[in-house]
């Protein structure tokens, strides 16, 4: 890793350490923020600032080179817009993020320590990294409450789940993710009844309840409604600083809301960084993919 890039990094933990220390004083009464600890064996060390990593990675299917020297990297509780043309190699990252596709080569690192090339889906599932598609998948003929319980972190053997009851942890974790995506008043409802719109919600909290540190979303405001995409900003917002998330979008309004970093994939590799209004003044980028 380059001077610059550690320099970079150091500043984004003390960034995120700043955050962290807030929001502990604000819902904890002043304790010391988490990342004031040692590393603990099973957490994601985040000590040089990035709780992802991508370096010189490359990935080709049948001579199309799908991803071709990629180089990115997201800070601990960071929201990162990602946008770009058709093609680009969006899918592709997050497949190789969570296991689905082995690069050809280059690293690919969760926190400082784990090295995500090493795991298979489930295994990268259970460390952190929960990954939603464009189209929302819920168990529709059950309630929005039993998609939850479901999506628990539990031992899913027939035994395990003949016997299983919620303890009030669980229940309290239920209620405030239940809060968190608006749907706090349908809890018994079921979930093939809902809009599009609180479909795309009850995936994402059947996320939040398993307690993911990254989260890579697929076009999650594609079929919304204007208010369905307004609330699920303001959800995103929450869910900054608590999670890091990666947010794949075309709807540069919504990405306009929520984004403080936009990065610009095309042909596999990183075309340009910086706020959205940089990005679109990139002329680069407005020949690539925004038009004229």
């Amino acid at each position: 890793m380059t001077p610059d890039l550690m320099q970079e990094g150091a500043q984004r933990l003390t960034d995120y350490q700043a955050r962290q220390q807030a929001l502990v004083a604000t819902e904890s009464g002043g304790r010391s923020a988490s990342m004031a600890r040692p590393v603990v064996a099973g957490e994601v060390d985040v000590t040089h600032g990035r709780i992802l990593y991508l370096e010189d990675v490359h990935v080709s299917f049948d001579g199309f080179k799908a991803i071709n020297g990629l180089n990115l990297d997201i800070a601990p509780g960071e929201l990162r817009c990602i946008i770009g043309p058709n093609g680009a190699g969006k899918t592709t990252m997050m497949d190789i993020i969570t296991g689905k596709t082995r690069p050809d080569s280059g690293t690919v690192y969760f926190g400082s320590t784990i090295d995500l090339l090493r795991y298979k889906e489930p295994e990268i599932a259970a460390m952190g990294i929960g990954r939603k598609f464009q189209k929302p998948t819920v168990f529709e003929e059950l309630s929005v409450f039993e998609n939850l319980e479901l999506a628990l972190k539990t031992h899913k053997g027939l035994a395990a789940s003949m016997l299983f009851k919620l303890s009030g942890t669980q229940n309290d974790r239920i209620a405030e993710v239940l809060h968190t995506i608006h749907l706090a008043g349908s809890v018994t409802r079921q979930a093939g009844l809902l809009s599009h719109g609180q479909k795309q919600w009850l995936e994402i909290g059947m996320l939040l309840v398993q307690e993911p540190k990254l989260l890579l979303l697929d076009e999650p405001v594609a079929g919304m409604t204007d208010e369905e995409t307004v609330r699920t900003a303001e959800l995103f917002l929450t869910l900054k600083g608590k999670h890091s998330l990666m947010v794949v979008e075309h709807d540069m309004s919504f990405i306009d809301t929520i984004s403080e970093k936009v990065t610009v994939l095309c042909d596999g590799s990183v075309l340009a960084e910086g706020t959205l209004a940089e990005v679109q003044a990139d002329e680069r980028v407005i020949e690539v993919y925004l038009g004229r």
